[in-house]
């Protein structure tokens, strides 16, 4: 798919747009390209839809400090976005009134047969716009379960209302998850089931299925070869729960000193130094390190012996499909999207949100079993390995928009 920047001169290159004809133009649009599985599933589809049929332009916000920013990434492969800096994940009336006339003017301007938004900001301001300027087709996708465990009862409460009001003009609501599809069917009754759509998150996977370990992480922190590393990827936020991954490492050295293990914790966040703190309360600081952000990912993974998940909510995990894609066996909390990826006692260990000794108990099994490390992280990266390519990714996307376009009489 084509991509061109919108950032240089707004009015010229809205203006040129309306001009570029022959290709059904899509506008995606994001709250911010923080690190994450939602920034890296518009960054894949703006940049790999079929080229001859699709003309794709990004809309994206500002990142918050510590998150992650994506942005370098995007523009490796080929996508400029535009960034809205009014636009952000906190509900800020006076910027989200802002970013909101910006995009209705944007949209306005291009005039896109389809304007397809990720995530709730984006959701919510992108749909808005785009149903006042009569855009043909509205597509939404939520990316995680955004109804529980994230914000406080009454904002749930509302934002459930508008997302119930917005499906209404909405042309497709897609979902990642079949969980997800239950929460949004079933039980907040967003929309109805014909207008639903489960396509799972696509990645690519290929640096994580091809090469060797590395033993990159075991120099930079001199340990031995033979030590065993369990690591856990992802934001220092409060619905990740990285207080449950030290409680349950804290746990694992106590309950065997014999095994030889450190604890990794790769990412960053507003949590970075409650965290930290936390570790030295727990007497567990000598065997936790926190890495920040890793440059390249898949290497981390390689280094790896196992890798966890505390999540108290998740959309589709995807450290944990990049882990078993790695090869590498998981232990996570089975809640949210993370059962649709990972198959107890087969492609990895679940454990109840919040069940420290449970979680620690199978990590020690893991640690304890070699041979079941290796033969669980063999059967993991069978299950993910096309299931969540971005090859399939880009076909069910497709399959979607020519449908909606079908239906609407647009060739």
């Amino acid at each position: 798919m084509q991509t061109k920047s919108l950032s240089a001169n707004w009015n010229e290159t809205a203006t040129d747009m309306t001009t570029n004809r022959g290709r059904v133009k899509v506008l995606r649009i994001i709250a911010r390209l923080n690190v994450g599985g939602p920034a890296t599933h518009v960054i894949l589809l703006t940049s790999g839809l079929n080229k001859e049929r699709f003309l794709s332009y990004l809309v994206t916000g500002t990142v918050a400090d510590g998150e992650g920013d994506l942005t370098g990434q995007a523009r490796q492969m080929g996508v400029d976005p535009l960034v809205i800096s009014e636009l952000s994940r906190e509900i800020r009336i006076a910027n989200d009134m802002r970013a909101f006339f910006k995009l209705y003017n944007l949209i306005r301007k291009i005039k896109p047969d389809i304007v397809h938004t990720h995530t709730a900001k984006a959701g919510v301001l992108g749909r808005a716009a785009a149903i006042l300027n009569k855009v043909p087709i509205t597509i939404h996708t939520f990316h995680g379960h955004i109804f529980h465990s994230y914000f406080g009862r009454a904002k749930t409460f509302i934002f459930i209302t508008i997302e119930k009001i917005l499906a209404l003009f909405t042309s497709r609501i897609v979902v990642i998850s079949n969980n997800q599809l239950n929460d949004v069917r079933d039980t907040y009754r967003i929309a109805p089931v014909e207008k639903c759509s489960v396509i799972p998150l696509g990645l690519n996977l290929r640096p994580y299925l091809n090469g060797d370990v590395k033993d990159n992480m075991r120099k930079q922190f001199s340990l031995r070869k033979e030590t065993l590393l369990v690591g856990i990827v992802g934001r220092l936020e409060k619905v990740k729960n990285h207080r449950m991954f030290l409680e349950a490492a804290r746990r694992v050295i106590s309950k065997d000193r014999d095994i030889d293990v450190r604890f990794l914790i790769v990412g960053d966040g507003t949590l970075r130094g409650e965290l930290e703190a936390y570790a030295k309360e727990l007497k567990i600081d000598d065997k936790v390190f926190f890495t920040g952000w890793a440059a390249s990912p898949d290497l981390i993974y390689k280094d790896l012996d196992i890798v966890c998940l505390t999540s108290l909510n998740e959309g589709t995990p995807i450290s944990l499909i990049e882990a078993m894609a790695s090869s590498k066996p998981v232990v996570a909390t089975g809640i949210g999207g993370v059962s649709d990826v990972v198959v107890n006692d087969d492609t990895g260990l679940l454990s109840p949100s919040g069940d420290v000794e449970g979680f620690s108990d199978k990590l020690l099994k893991l640690l304890r079993s070699p041979d079941m490390r290796i033969e669980m992280g063999k059967r993991g990266k069978a299950a993910v390995s096309e299931r969540f390519s971005k090859e399939r990714l880009f076909k069910d996307i497709e399959a979607l928009y020519e449908e909606e376009l079908i239906r609407r009489g647009i060739s």
